[in-house]
């Protein structure tokens, strides 16, 4: 999807979308693999939450500023409002 961004934003909204992108399941593998204590893994649960969060925000500025068909916004929109909801449950409900 961010390969469709102008060339300008290569290297700004579009690798940010990406790393952010690639924080969160990078947090829950990290936080969940090692032997961290619960403290941690909900820790490393809030940053993957921030960084679903931060996806949103990314997604919505590619948006107004042309970068994305409506279609596409909405479909990714979903998806992350979603994925956002599966951290948060995940979060409260860790013990």
């Amino acid at each position: 999807m961010t390969q469709q961004f102008p060339d300008f934003e290569r290297y700004e909204l579009s690798s940010q979308l990406r790393r952010a992108a690639i924080s969160i399941p990078l947090n829950i593998a990290e936080g969940y693999g090692k032997k961290h204590s619960q403290a941690d893994f909900k820790r490393f649960l809030n940053i993957a939450l921030g960084s679903n969060n931060e996806v949103k925000v990314l997604l919505d500025f590619s948006k107004d500023l042309g970068y994305l068909k409506e279609s596409v916004y909405e479909e990714m929109t979903n998806q992350y409002d979603e994925l956002g909801r599966q951290i948060y449950s995940l979060l409260s409900k860790w013990k």
